[in-house]
């Protein structure tokens, strides 16, 4: 085989795509997850920090370290089985436990995570559940139990990966804090399908309350957007107006100004909103879900509550960008106004000055003859005094000789002058 060099991340691509591969356990057991997200710029947030979080977990039990610089982790600490996973935005601790507490969702089940170890966490809780994975048994016996776990009203349950397992939650925090979801798997569900149905259930719950990030941030946007939406409508009806350009125009920018930075502070927030309901919508599609004794699916829970919540997100975002495009438009028209007004000032200014320009060469030009005068006035005298003594021989008088001396004189400094002026021209 002729030897070739791999690309220096050849091996880490092809091993991606096995990076995370979903738990596997037996019915009934127990399901303890966490989800813990800084609370502000947790996309830049110190990594470092989730994994010495996790790590000092491990230690309370005597468990093995991950590798440095890992973005998941599986392993056993005590009698419990541990999946660990680093996202961009937060991390999950997944724990599962063999058997049932004798209450149904038993607080003490998330007691694997010590009350001093949740105190030191980096972050704060995205959102926790515990699921209860047990064998089914007859339709009538999940539904009652349906009923006594969980909120009638808003129970979303249904048949999942060709009716192998009920699914059940209503997604409310229960007064433990935690939310609560029930697998009801069939004897010939295995390990692996009922470990996919969890992992999936925790990753709707997760993305879920991840994308409600965004409304809230457009609910708190919705005040403002309102007044700006105002304001610009007010300054756009200056504009055909009498109002005064300049300070028209100062608003405007304001405005623009103030957009383009709610603009960037919410894109990211509503960017990661997008791509978390669209991997909400995706994980249920693959659940394929079929309606158990004619409740309402997860599909059907989501499309009701959840999908109006998007669709406000999407809106506000669309509502933000159409002012920025607004006000940015109308600041370029008024600025084109007054650009046209400035042109015409200056055009009259132009005007005033050329009208002065041409009074001041009339008055040059009358200068022009004056001084013509006056120096043939000296010319004259000078040159009478120069010529006064061939006057004596030639017989001709004082006065004959300076009248004729003066027209040759005044045409003489009259060529000169003109000379002289158009040479500096």
């Amino acid at each position: 085989m002729t030897p070739i060099q791999d690309h220096p991340l050849r091996f880490k691509l092809a091993n991606e795509l096995h990076a995370r591969p979903f738990p596997s356990f037996k019915a009934p057991s127990t399901v303890a997850f966490l989800a813990i997200k800084k609370e502000d710029r947790a996309a830049g947030r110190d990594r470092d920090g989730d994994l010495a979080h996790l790590i000092s977990l491990l230690d309370r039990y005597g468990a093995p370290h991950p590798q440095p610089g890992a973005t998941h982790y599986s392993g056993t600490i005590g009698k419990h089985n541990i999946k660990w996973e680093q996202h961009t935005e937060f991390v999950t601790y997944t724990i599962f436990s063999e058997g049932l507490t004798d209450r149904p969702f038993d607080p003490t089940a998330f007691e694997v995570f010590p009350h001093d170890w949740l105190q030191e966490a980096p972050g704060v809780r995205v959102t926790s559940a515990l699921i209860r994975v047990e064998e089914k048994g007859k339709d009538e016996d999940v539904l009652k139990n349906m009923r006594d776990w969980f909120v009638p009203e808003s129970m979303a349950c249904s048949y999942v990966l060709d009716e192998s397992a009920v699914v059940a939650g209503d997604f409310r925090v229960d007064p433990a804090g935690h939310l609560r979801f029930a697998i009801f798997a069939k004897k010939d569900c295995g390990p692996g399908r009922i470990g996919r149905v969890t992992q999936r259930i925790c990753e709707i719950e997760t993305y879920k309350a991840m994308s409600m990030l965004g409304f809230f941030r457009a609910r708190d946007m919705a005040g403002r957007t309102g007044q700006i939406e105002l304001e610009l409508t007010r300054l756009m009806d200056d504009m055909t107006g009498n109002a005064e350009a300049e300070k028209t125009l100062d608003g405007l920018l304001s405005i623009s100004q103030e957009l383009e930075a709610a603009i960037a502070r919410s894109s990211y927030r509503f960017g990661a909103t997008k791509a978390y309901s669209a991997i909400v919508k995706q994980r249920i599609e693959v659940l394929r879900e079929t309606p158990f004794m004619a409740r309402q699916s997860f599909g059907e829970f989501m499309m009701r509550r959840f999908d109006p919540a998007m669709r406000t997100i999407e809106a506000s975002q669309d509502r933000l960008n159409q002012l920025a495009d607004r006000s940015i438009r109308a600041s370029e028209l008024l600025r084109t106004k007054v650009d046209v007004a400035r042109s015409e000032q200056n055009q009259e200014l132009l005007a005033s000055m050329d009208k002065r320009a041409h009074l001041a060469l009339r008055l040059q030009e009358t200068v022009e003859g004056l001084s013509v005068v006056a120096i043939s006035y000296y010319a004259v005298s000078l040159a009478g005094y120069l010529f006064m003594p061939l006057a004596g021989v030639f017989g001709i008088s004082k006065s004959v000789l300076i009248a004729g001396l003066t027209l040759p004189v005044i045409g003489l400094v009259w060529y000169l002058i003109r000379r002289i002026k158009s040479r500096l021209n």
